[in-house]
């Protein structure tokens, strides 16, 4: 991806599995791609929750001989990027509360609009906030909560909550997930071999854990799990239920192409929008590459329609995080230049298409196209499979502050020329409403509304606040 945007996280949670805690591991480390800074485990064992944190890949933040290999009926995974807060431990989760229920993990995927509203009227009422997080706002309210039991504190409280989210729980009650009513954030269950409950960000982790896609969390609903089954609840009244809106970007760029989301295929979507992009935007070339990895699929579809080859003209350092996902600019940048290099042997000479998935800030579509030059590229015609960025996300991913993207200020010409590009197009919003299909999608970021209004003292440079520690809660 073009100047990678930044995800917000991804979490897994099982219950019922003699090796919870090592799936968990697992099941989260098929995550990775969700989020590079923080990566942490909470287990649940005979009524105790331990929870192990770090910097980091999973593989840097967890010691599998002492973290992971531990007994636990249940377990909770988490890994972070930061779209708001610090880049520091403080900030990693899953978070550890201590309330009137007992103690509580918490993990969270996404971003809450009304959190400042939310922390204003709780502080008002005697909360005492140790930081700036969206858990932590849902842990105050639980913990305000008249009701007797998590379950019912959870239904109380989760109406409240306005932006795109999923959140999961582990308590000695049972583990509890919750879909924001318009379904922005993807959620998913499954079922192990063991006769374990899965709930993930993303099919891929069932597959990694060898378990079966039960369905998908519905938008607005809260599922709990226990010993006794699987509970399924709507915490907002039937009649009241928004439209859908699934945020486009887990299909364009986000999920991992052997996911499914919401039951759509990810790499077969993203194959279908890179023929929508030929189809819109030909281009007279000798062969067409993909910027590896979440592009190649549209490259494809690019491809195929337009009968040009398709070819692996860059190749990519595995050890180097997303640059979308590195923390700040000057990471990124560093990052880009570090990641990929280009294959002389397929563009020296050519007239080159190169097919990415999306175009943010403009860092690395600059560093590509100077690679491929270098590499004896004759033309570089860039084609982007999806439209222009220009509304920040408020909804959990890095792109609040407005003036960071390049499609907002620049042309389409403008653009161009600052990448260095013999041509430059986009797929239109037409194109990406037929490449994704039928039903519900947040486009917001493409100017096409957003979905959950935005309080007024949200502004489009506003940074959104999201995680950071959350303390002991009574």
């Amino acid at each position: 991806m073009s100047d990678e945007l930044r995800e917000e996280c991804g979490v897994f949670g099982i219950w019922g599995d003699m090796e919870s805690a090592l799936k968990a591991y697992w099941g989260t480390f098929s995550l990775q791609h969700r989020g590079q800074e923080s990566a942490g485990i909470a287990v649940l064992d005979r009524g105790d929750i331990t929870v192990h944190k770090g910097m980091g890949l999973m593989t840097e933040a967890l010691q599998v001989e002492t973290e992971v290999l531990r007994p636990g009926h249940a377990a909770l995974g988490h890994v972070r990027y930061s779209t708001s807060g610090e880049s520091s431990l403080v900030n990693a989760q899953p978070l550890l509360m201590r309330t009137r229920f007992g103690s509580l993990a918490l993990a969270h995927n996404g971003n809450l609009v009304n959190a400042a509203e939310l922390r204003e009227e709780l502080a008002q009422s005697g909360s005492i906030f140790q930081g700036t997080s969206d858990s932590e706002v849902l842990a105050h309210l639980l913990a305000k909560s008249t009701e007797e039991q998590l379950f019912e504190a959870l239904l109380a409280s989760l109406p409240k909550l306005k932006g795109g989210f999923a959140f999961v729980v582990l308590s000695r009650e049972g583990l509890f997930a919750a879909r924001d009513p318009h379904g922005i954030r993807p959620l998913v269950l499954g079922r192990t071999p063991d006769g374990g409950t899965v709930v993930a960000s993303e099919t891929c982790a069932l597959d990694t854990t060898k378990a079966d896609w039960l369905r998908d969390v519905a938008p607005g609903e809260l599922v709990a799990v226990n010993d006794q089954g699987i509970r399924y609840q709507p915490f907002i009244p039937q009649n009241d239920q928004p439209r859908r809106a699934l945020c486009s970007f887990e299909t364009i760029y986000f999920a991992r192409p052997d996911s499914q989301i919401d039951g759509q295929s990810t790499h077969l979507s993203r194959r279908q929008l890179g023929r929508r992009l030929a189809a819109e935007a030909p281009a007279k070339a000798d062969v067409v590459i993909g910027v590896p990895d979440s592009s190649l699929p549209a490259a494809m579809g690019y491809a195929e329609e337009s009968g040009l080859p398709f070819d692996f003209g860059l190749v990519k350092n595995r050890y180097i995080a997303r640059t979308f996902i590195a923390p700040n600019q000057s990471a990124r940048e560093s990052s880009v230049q570090q990641k990929l290099s280009a294959v002389r042997e397929v563009v020296a000479g050519k007239r080159v298409v190169l097919v990415d998935d999306s175009l943010v800030r403009g860092t690395t579509s600059r560093r590509l196209v100077s690679l491929l030059r270098q590499a004896g590229a004759q033309e570089v015609h860039m084609r982007i499979a999806s439209p222009p960025y220009r509304e920040p996300c408020h909804y959990g991913i890095d792109t609040s502050r407005a003036g960071e993207l390049a499609a907002r200020s620049m042309s389409v010409e403008e653009l161009r020329i600052s990448v260095g590009a013999d041509s430059l197009a986009y797929l239109s919003l037409k194109g990406l409403e037929a490449g994704l299909g039928s039903g519900g999608w947040c486009m917001a970021c493409f100017g096409a509304g957003y979905p959950v209004p935005l309080p007024e003292t949200t502004r489009p440079d506003k940074e959104v606040i999201q995680f950071v520690k959350t303390s002991d809660i009574s």
